[in-house]
């Protein structure tokens, strides 16, 4: 996936920093954001991250060349066109945001989640899941091309191209 990106790079809910840190590692100017305690993770392996909201205010908006939106995070916030037009809103005029989707035949539909670790819990908030049957409505509401979509190894993505 990150040999198809082109920075600089807007990892959306980056957790423990994985992605961002790899982008970083090959040079490539990548900033995360996540919201969650998996951030401090990501701060005490050095990754390029803010502990801050997708909605929040975002350095360099409007100037990011791809985001990402990996490991389900298409689902942050409960409402994945609110969340798509957000990060287009952040994306330059033709950049690019990288999704992970469920494959095709699951629905599309909006819960609550908690994350567990640690004998710790958080608080109930509101999540998605979105299926690739639905991307393409989804996306086009939210101001992108049609995707182009494809699968790795059971996983299925998507390249959203900001219109």
């Amino acid at each position: 996936m990150l040999e198809r990106v082109i920075p600089p790079v807007l990892d959306v809910g980056c957790g423990p920093g994985r992605h961002v840190l790899a982008c970083a590692e090959k040079g490539m100017i990548a900033l995360g954001l996540d919201a969650a305690a998996a951030i401090e993770i990501a701060l005490a392996r050095g990754a390029p991250v803010l502990h801050r909201s997708i909605f929040a205010s975002v350095p360099g908006a409007g100037r990011w060349c791809s985001a990402l939106l990996l490991d389900g995070n298409i689902g942050i916030g409960g409402d994945p066109k609110a969340l798509l037009a957000r990060v287009r809103a952040l994306l330059k005029s033709g950049g690019v945001l990288f999704v992970e989707v469920e494959g095709p035949g699951t629905r599309s539909y909006t819960t609550a989640a908690r994350v567990a670790a640690d004998g710790n819990r958080s608080e109930w908030f509101p999540w998605a899941i979105v299926g690739s049957d639905s991307l393409s409505h989804v996306a086009r509401a939210a101001g992108f091309c049609p995707p182009t979509k494809w699968e790795r190894q059971g996983r299925w993505f998507a390249a959203l191209q900001a219109s």
